[in-house]
């Protein structure tokens, strides 16, 4: 089987699907590996580490798309500016590939549909589920751990004061106080970081099992308000909330905002808009000075005047919605992410050809289009098919 590897078009996307280590593998495994030339290059990994793995370095990225049966990506297929055509019409019948397709999203309906006509087999990484046995191929996870990082590395170099405690020749600065909204993956790492960097840290969360974790990492707990049984819903992910509990919530969280010198918002509704935790009269309440990462914009944003992928100052607050956080840390996230797939491969493919038993959790929860269908229920049902 042939494995091509190309590279990543979107705008300021330095990440890449395969690293020269995650090629070594699939060379050692029995696979043909082709990638495009200068494919590594943003995220630090060069075209002779790919050729001293085994890889066929190629130059043209549609005799790449035209040569190889499984295509890894990152980003969802796009219109390729420099070749003048969409990634899709470089594909060909019979041909799988794997990524972030993110289906289920109104702007990529049309690009799904494509895949499903070019009879083309897609399976999206964000339709992993968080089971033990598909820990090692959850890219989501992986890429929610990186922006927890990187998001709150953003936010203490837009503050303009210290972040931990210091003792100095003309007296003592107290250390930023941080407040974690939504303590999933990227939340927990945001804590984590925080701590690190000496802040004193706080979390909120309507999900007792979050709370529980993030004060297991030292952070104090905020109360939502919320009703347990009204939070969780399947999987231990939260629930989407009646208008009145999320004016509950803002209610509490105003009790608190003034103190806070961070914001790190992460709260999210698998499927959902984000629920608007933040409105633009509590931001003007927020200290001068302060910061919010609004790392849930991509579904909406929690705060009301997040701008949408970039930063800026509204009220004395620095308000940041800069998207693809994970992609400001490309040399890890890469490596985190050419793992994952690298196991995801390996677990669809038997004896050289992708098997697909549509009885198994992780393969009918990954599998977009197929038999020139579009199969994904979630997908469907945004499309009102």
């Amino acid at each position: 089987m042939i494995l091509g590897i190309p590279k990543e078009i979107m705008q300021g996307e330095a990440r890449v699907a395969a690293t020269p280590e995650t090629v070594k593998k699939f060379v050692k495994d029995g696979f043909a590996v082709l990638v495009e030339t200068g494919a590594g290059e943003g995220s630090h990994y060069y075209d002779n580490q790919y050729a001293e793995a085994g890889a066929e370095l190629v130059a043209d990225p549609k005799q790449l798309f035209a040569r190889a049966n499984l295509i890894l990506k990152v980003k969802e297929p796009l219109f390729n500016a420099n070749e003048n055509m969409h990634e899709v019409d470089m594909m060909h019948e019979g041909q799988y590939i794997i990524t972030f397709i993110h289906p289920a999203s109104p702007v990529n309906h049309e690009m799904v549909k494509k895949l499903a006509a070019a009879g083309v087999t897609g399976f999206t990484l964000d339709g992993v589920p968080r089971i033990s046995r598909a820990q090692n191929m959850d890219a989501l996870t992986s890429m929610s751990t990186c922006a927890g990082y990187k998001g709150m590395i953003m936010a203490a170099d837009d503050l303009s004061y210290f972040m931990p405690q210091m003792f100095t020749a003309v007296g003592m600065l107290k250390p930023a106080n941080v407040l974690v909204i939504g303590v999933g993956v990227a939340g927990l790492q945001a804590l984590a970081t925080a701590k690190r960097l000496g802040a004193v840290t706080y979390a909120m969360d309507i999900r007792p099992a979050a709370i529980e974790q993030a004060k297991s990492l030292g952070a104090k707990v905020i109360e939502s308000g919320v009703p347990a049984e009204m939070a969780v819903g399947e999987g231990g992910y939260a629930k989407k909330l009646p208008e009145e509990w999320i004016r509950k919530e803002r209610e509490e969280l105003n009790k608190v905002l003034k103190d806070m010198d961070i914001i790190f918002l992460s709260a999210l509704v698998p499927g959902k808009v984000a629920p608007i935790l933040i409105t633009e009269e509590m931001v003007k309440e927020m200290k001068n000075g302060s910061v919010i990462v609004d790392v849930s914009i991509d579904q909406g944003g929690n705060c009301a005047i997040t701008p949408a992928g970039k930063k800026e100052v509204r009220h004395n607050v620095t308000i940041n919605g800069i998207k693809n956080i994970p992609g400001l840390i490309p040399t890890s996230s890469t490596w985190m992410f050419a793992h994952n797939v690298y196991h995801l491969v390996n677990y669809l493919v038997k004896e050289g050809r992708i098997t697909l038993d549509m009885n198994d959790e992780i393969t009918r929860s990954i599998l977009v289009t197929h038999d020139d269908k579009i199969v994904h229920e979630g997908t469907r049902e945004a499309m009102g098919i």
